[in-house]
């Protein structure tokens, strides 16, 4: 970087008002003004300025002739890799500060007497171990989950988990083409040199449990009493399932009687689709390199979730409920598996789509928070204290009695769908021991009579159960 030397003539009430998160000032030069420039080129830049207290009091700072080319040596010599601050002297009022200033590092993080510090509101912290991994794998565009898992071979994961999964793919994309379940492992970058596993293949397809997937779940009666507790350490895509089970287990159903008496509608306490993006969520975003687990807490009106793992620096909660941020998996090869599967539809998507689905569902929108060692989510049920009176698309036609001229099967369709958006005619042909085409002319009657509605195509659609509207 080029040295700046500049003198002005300034009025304190000019300096920045306050620290922040690119600015900090200091009375003087010392180990705490290395430490602060290190935090900004791990965020986003920023300048210390010496000579001012931090109640924006300037003191003014004794300078020699090669006072600020010994700071910008001692900053050099004390960071790794180095850094060269750029910096401005001021006059202010006849007494001199200095603004010493660092840009973004391109490569992070950067450290001082190898010590790892990040910039978080107006103060400096410490990195973890964990957040100087993940900060540096992000940098070079990469993820934990590429990388070698030390000590494990092809030997210890499953192959048939990898042919399940491998079949999946392959059935909702005719482009993906594998000959065995060890072409796709190579190919997707999970089988490495001399047999050796990847981070994110040892997770996904383990021959037994382990430690690091670990999730906590219990069911509460109140805070402290605890009335189911599970600790769930299986491979991540059969814990999907296993985390979805054991919510059901412990959340209310309610019948709904229709008008034909035939064939009742279930309706669950939260909408299962939102929870499960929630659960999917977790895995692909939950730090594994730290020592928490994840852990879920069912209660009788909410539930929380808790993971390992903030979000980005760059991402705040706002720009996550808005939508406005660009998504970066923190584990992409996890992502990207479950991504193919059609768990998920795209990147970044997840959090809006719940939130519309909690709203549609008539229940307040989840919490979302950062805490102390990780990220939260809280989901609440409805009660009398946050009831919630909409003109909801999806309740209408559950707890509307259902007066249209439907057939039982027809109603066994409505509650196959209500349960599950993604199942496709075939599935729900099979399910009712109907053939196909039987299947296609009751939803071509479901659809005219706005029971149901298509939403995106036949392969990675679904299906939303739309207001009642009597067009018979």
């Amino acid at each position: 970087m080029s040295f700046v030397s500049k003198k002005m003539n300034q009025n304190p009430a000019l300096l920045p008002p306050s620290e922040g998160l690119h600015t900090e000032f200091k009375t003087s030069f010392n180990e705490d003004v290395i430490e602060t420039l290190v935090a900004f080129s791990n965020a986003k830049g920023g300048t210390v300025y010496v000579g001012v207290t931090d109640k924006i009091v300037v003191k003014g700072i004794q300078l020699g002739p090669e006072t600020v080319q010994n700071w910008i040596n001692e900053v050099k010599n004390k960071t790794a890799p180095q850094i060269i601050p750029d910096f401005e002297i001021i006059e202010i009022n006849t007494k001199t500060v200095v603004a010493m200033i660092v840009q973004e590092y391109p490569i992070k993080p950067v450290s001082s007497r190898g010590r790892f510090y990040k910039r978080i509101g107006n103060s400096n912290h410490l990195l973890s171990v964990s957040e100087v991994s993940n900060m540096h794998l992000q940098t070079v565009n990469t993820s934990w989950d590429y990388y070698p898992r030390p000590g494990k071979t092809i030997n210890d994961i499953s192959l048939d988990k990898v042919q399940k999964v491998m079949n999946i793919i392959v059935k909702r994309n005719d482009n993906f083409v594998f000959e065995s379940a060890i072409e796709f492992l190579t190919k997707n970058e999970m089988l490495l040199e001399d047999n050796k596993i990847t981070n994110g293949c040892f997770l996904m397809f383990s021959y037994d449990d382990n430690l690091y997937t670990t999730i906590q779940l219990g069911h509460f009666a109140s805070e402290i009493v605890i009335k189911d507790d599970v600790t769930n350490s299986t491979d991540l895509l059969n814990q999907i399932e296993d985390i979805m089970s054991f919510i059901r287990k412990h959340i209310n159903k309610e019948i709904i009687i229709t008008s034909t008496q035939i064939e009742n509608i279930e309706r669950w306490q939260y909408p299962l689709d939102a929870i499960r993006e929630l659960v999917l969520n977790m895995i692909i975003h939950r730090d594994y390199t730290a020592s928490a687990n994840s852990i879920i807490k069912v209660f009788a009106d909410h539930i929380l979730l808790f993971n390992p793992g903030t979000l980005p620096d760059s991402i705040t909660i706002e720009q996550l409920l808005t939508n406005n941020y660009i998504s970066t998996p923190r584990n992409r090869q996890i992502a990207k598996t479950v991504k193919e599967m059609g768990l998920i539809e795209r990147y970044g998507t997840g959090i809006k789509r719940v939130r519309r689905m909690f709203i549609d569902y008539g229940l307040p929108e989840p919490k979302f928070e950062t805490i102390p060692g990780g990220f939260a989510v809280t989901v609440f049920a409805k009660t009398e204290k946050n009831k919630i009176h909409l003109n909801d698309p999806v309740i209408d036609p559950v707890i509307d009695p259902l007066n249209d001229p439907l057939n039982d099967r027809q109603i066994a369709i409505l509650r196959l769908i209500y349960n599950d958006k993604q199942i496709t005619k075939e599935l729900i042909a099979d399910t009712l021991k109907i053939s196909v085409e039987t299947i296609k002319r009751d939803i071509r009657k479901l659809k005219k009579l706005n029971q149901i509605q298509r939403i995106g195509p036949d392969k990675g659609g679904y299906w939303k159960i739309t207001k009642h509207n009597d067009t018979e």
